[in-house]
């Protein structure tokens, strides 16, 4: 299996298989109330069976060029995600998310590992458009969209109903043209990206 450089702090990206639902799993027990503040992946992934039919679905997205998830390990270990939680090759469009257990917030992980994804998306698969959904609340998640030079579109007042409260969603974008100047502006060297 391949993994991608995140930089010199032993961070890398690979790709989350269902034959590594335990691991999955183990990780999201670690994080589940922190990631699930504003995410509902630990509320979906509950036990063994869960884990592994969540992996397979995006296994067979990534077999239909729908989507795909990659785990952010330090030193190994899984700390973290993104994914293209959808993929729509013919328009051009997906949406990336991301995740992250307490451990490692703070070091920059998701923006590095976003870049990763979003570079490949654009790059690779010719997405023109990539948008992040975020509650308006998430603070973190908002400052990842800023750094990636995302634009925010708008709000979607109280559309999202997650664990007994409505949150406003706000929807942030980046286009192919704007990507790429803002890699060119930000990170003048080759980065690696996904295989």
């Amino acid at each position: 299996m391949y993994a991608t450089s995140l930089g010199d702090d032993g961070a890398e990206l690979r790709p989350l298989e269902p034959w590594q639902a335990e691991e999955f799993l183990a990780h999201m027990d670690r994080g589940r109330e922190f990631i699930g503040q504003y995410v509902g992946l630990p509320d979906v992934v509950t036990d063994l069976e869960s884990s592994r039919s969540y992996l397979r679905a995006y296994a067979e997205k990534a077999a239909a060029d729908a989507g795909c998830v990659h785990g952010i390990r330090v030193d190994g270990k899984l700390v973290g995600g993104v994914l293209l939680r959808t993929m729509d090759v013919e328009n051009g469009v997906a949406e990336a998310g991301c995740w992250l257990e307490p451990s490692a917030a703070g070091r920059g992980l998701v923006t590095r590992a976003v870049r990763v994804l979003v570079d490949w998306a654009v790059e690779e698969r010719g997405i023109h458009r990539v948008e992040w959904h975020v509650s308006s609340a998430n603070g973190p998640s908002i400052a990842v969209a800023r750094r990636l030079g995302m634009t925010r579109e708008g709000v979607l007042r109280e559309s999202y109903l997650y664990r007994g409260k409505r949150h406003d969603m706000e929807v942030w974008s980046v286009l192919a043209p704007e990507w790429r100047a803002h890699r060119r502006a930000h990170r003048p060297e080759a980065a690696g990206g996904l295989r």
